[in-house]
């Protein structure tokens, strides 16, 4: 397998303070990789430095055979090989659930209106909402607005997804329609790094599962071993948090 993403030696932070300190990784096509850890141990900051959303201090990243960290590279080209889930939604909220995917298809890739719109409605279809198309973002519910910028994620044919807590403000019963989404999309193939909290999830669709804490990978490996005979300390005191908490929310 080729790979689509490698991370090596990656540093960044904010105002002088170092928030990811020297973490590597890849990520080979088709393979499905989750980050999780505490809030505040810099996942969130980590995905974005693979884009230069933040700019990082040092190391090497190369996304689809090209070193994102050169300065002479055209960031915006890279982005397009990419396609990023934020916790937020980011739609445009004047326009239709239809334009907000053709936009960025039209201006960006310079299609035509004609194959904007067959991207966009064979991607809608992909996530369950093509009956959708001609609503605004807010006649949806936050579940479905979510799944409509996976939708437009998908449209730029990116070759890996980046999902930054995708359900993390969503309630249970819409976080479970965007977690469903996400595993038919995992089903198709799509290569996918992921931060999430979600232990069913991770269980069910990652190949490789990394634990990211105080800026450093703490511990790392398939699903089994992580979630259910993890050696460091820190990683079973998380994975315990997080099961008293679903237990809570659940009570």
């Amino acid at each position: 397998m080729s790979k689509v993403l490698i991370v090596k030696n990656l540093r960044a932070g904010y105002r002088g303070q170092e928030v990811i300190k020297d973490i590597s990784f890849s990520v080979e096509k088709g393979e499905k990789v989750v980050i999780m850890g505490p809030s505040g141990s810099g996942k969130s900051t980590l995905l974005k430095c693979l884009v230069r959303l933040i700019e990082p201090w040092g190391g090497t990243i190369i996304i689809d055979g090209t070193n994102v960290m050169n300065h002479n590279v055209d960031i915006r080209k890279i982005r397009m090989k990419t396609g990023f889930v934020f916790q937020s939604y980011n739609l445009f909220p004047h326009m239709t659930v239809l334009r907000n995917i053709t936009l960025p298809l039209r201006v960006v890739k310079k299609y035509s209106n004609k194959k904007a719109e067959e991207i966009a409605m064979s991607v809608l279809k992909i996530v369950g909402m093509e009956e959708y198309a001609n609503r605004y973002p807010l006649q949806l519910s936050g579940g479905q607005q979510q799944r409509v910028s996976i939708a437009r994620a998908l449209a730029m044919e990116p070759v890996i997804l980046f999902l930054d807590e995708p359900t993390s403000a969503l309630d249970p019963e819409l976080r479970e329609e965007v977690l469903q989404t996400l595993r038919k999309i995992a089903r198709r193939g799509k290569s996918m790094l992921v931060v999430t909290h979600e232990l069913d999830f991770a269980e069910d669709v990652a190949d490789h599962i990394i634990l990211v804490d105080q800026g450093i990978i703490i511990e790392e490996g398939p699903p089994n071993e992580i979630l259910y005979n993890p050696k460091n300390e820190r990683t079973k005191r998380f994975l315990k948090s997080i099961m008293r908490r679903m237990k809570n929310s659940n009570s």
